[in-house]
């Protein structure tokens, strides 16, 4: 399958930093405008901060654009809104609702590790070559 698909990798990582981020950048989008059948969160600092995390963060990685640092601080708040709201609710995320934000915290946590890619805004603007070599 490496034969076939490997020579695609990069295109592939691409579309998972897009996806995950112009996703994770809807989330944001709910609670800083209330838009995509969302309601504005208004009157909640927390909550607030985790709009403009989900959608600036979700921008930058979408785009590639200082992706690991973008990432890592998305990581972290999904890992934070896990233990916090799902893990109080049970232990295993799929019986806590918490399994969206523990695939985000891992996906993030690879994108943050991983680097921009090869496709994206860094590599184009040259600051992504270091982060897209990373296990060749």
């Amino acid at each position: 399958m490496d034969r076939w698909l490997g020579r695609l990798s990069e295109l592939f990582y691409a579309c998972l930093r897009l996806v995950a981020g112009g996703l994770f950048a809807c989330h944001g989008a709910q609670k800083l405008f209330g838009v995509l059948g969302g309601h504005p969160v208004t009157g909640n600092a927390l909550l607030t901060v985790a709009g403009m995390i989900e959608l600036a963060g979700g921008a930058l990685i979408g785009l590639g654009l200082f992706a690991s640092w973008a990432a890592f601080l998305a990581s972290g708040e999904m890992a934070y809104a896990y233990f916090t709201v799902h893990a109080p609710r049970g232990l295993f995320p799929i019986a806590n609702g918490g399994e969206l934000a523990a695939v985000y915290c891992f996906v993030f946590l690879y994108v943050a590790a991983h680097g921009s890619g090869r496709i994206s805004l860094d590599a184009l603007f040259g600051a992504g070559r270091r982060g897209s070599s990373r296990g060749r």
